[in-house]
């Protein structure tokens, strides 16, 4: 595997990881609109971003399934 293919597969894999964490970021609640620009900003960050996001504002947010459910009981 030459060098090109390498850069190209990992920038690949890095802008994917980073497009989910964006749209996850945009389906969830977080209480208030400036956590969740936070959160979309770090999401945005290269490379990093979305690791950030993964291990310490993933947990944080609320799908809105789970808020309607938890509103009716």
């Amino acid at each position: 595997m030459d060098a090109v293919t390498l850069v190209v597969g990992g920038g690949l894999c890095f802008f994917l990881m980073t497009f989910w964490a964006i749209i996850d970021v945009a389906r969830k609640d977080f209480g208030s609109i400036e956590k969740k620009a936070l959160w979309g900003f770090i999401a945005w960050i290269p490379f990093v971003g979305f690791v950030i996001y993964i291990i310490f504002g993933c947990r944080k947010g609320k799908k809105p399934d789970s808020i309607e459910q938890s509103v009716k009981n």
